[in-house]
């Protein structure tokens, strides 16, 4: 497995693949779970070569203390694209490589992006969907697999890929949950003991109450702090979605109901 930190080595990298061989992306800010091993497995079925990426992306936190406190965790990070099947792994030696223009040159979506996540996160997907363009013109990838807990994300991403006319492919996989059913995030490391115990009921309300404004209600009743819960309809169901507050931990989850 290679591990590559800066855009001229993995633009080199990409000259070097032989042509006919398929190639698959997971972008990740790294403290990977089980979640992104699916992502990665995925790949490695579906392609010859798998890219991971693994880079804490400044520009889409809009809150400097969140991404300051952000699990790092790259030695383990690297154990877990190796066992997976990664054949490169793209970790940014700093955010200057990524924005040698220092984001003055920015991708926006002006509809929604504004909702759900976007109305309590401003700036956020702008930082989110210039870097995954960033990502995918380097890596020339066939494929780029995203998870679905990021509903809204993958929503916005495989839009931009549809509107620049993109070649390559958005793949959504299946959020993958604890035996708690909480869905995997690298935020739940920085959950406390306590919060630990009630986070699983998240997806238990929204899976469970028909009526929203219950299952608001159960949640704040538990110790959330609810965010949105919406329903919305999509491809002929509703869709939920959902992003509450532990702690100083900020969870989402989407379901269809």
């Amino acid at each position: 497995m290679k591990i590559l930190n800066t855009v001229a080595a993995l633009r080199e990298w990409r000259a070097s693949v032989p042509g006919g061989k398929t190639i698959g992306l997971v972008p990740t800010m790294g403290a990977l779970h089980l979640g992104h091993a699916s992502l990665l497995d995925a790949s490695e079925r579906e392609n010859d070569l798998t890219i991971a990426t693994i880079f804490v992306n400044p520009t889409q936190f809009n809150q400097s203390t969140d991404f300051e406190k952000y699990p790092k965790t790259f030695e383990s990070d690297l154990a877990m694209c190796e066992k997976y099947g990664a054949d490169v792994v793209f970790s940014p030696s700093s955010a200057d490589e990524m924005y040698p223009d220092h984001f003055l040159y920015r991708v926006s979506e002006h509809q929604l992006s504004n909702e759900l996540c976007g109305e309590f996160r401003p700036g956020h997907f702008e930082g989110v969907l210039t870097v995954v363009l960033k990502l995918l013109n380097l890596a020339k990838a066939d494929h780029a697999y995203f998870g679905e807990k990021d509903h809204q994300q993958l929503s916005l991403i495989s839009g931009m890929a549809r509107a620049f006319f993109l070649e390559t492919k958005i793949i959504p996989c299946p959020t993958v949950r604890e035996a708690s059913g909480l869905a995997m995030s690298s935020r739940n490391l920085r959950l406390s003991p306590a919060d630990k115990e009630i986070a699983p009921g998240l997806y238990r309300v929204i899976s469970d109450f028909i009526d929203p404004l219950q299952a608001r209600s159960e949640l704040e009743r538990l110790g959330f702090r609810v965010e949105y819960l919406v329903d919305r309809e999509e491809s002929g169901a509703i869709r939920r979605s959902v992003a509450a507050w532990l702690g100083e931990v900020r969870l989402i989850d989407n379901v269809r109901i």
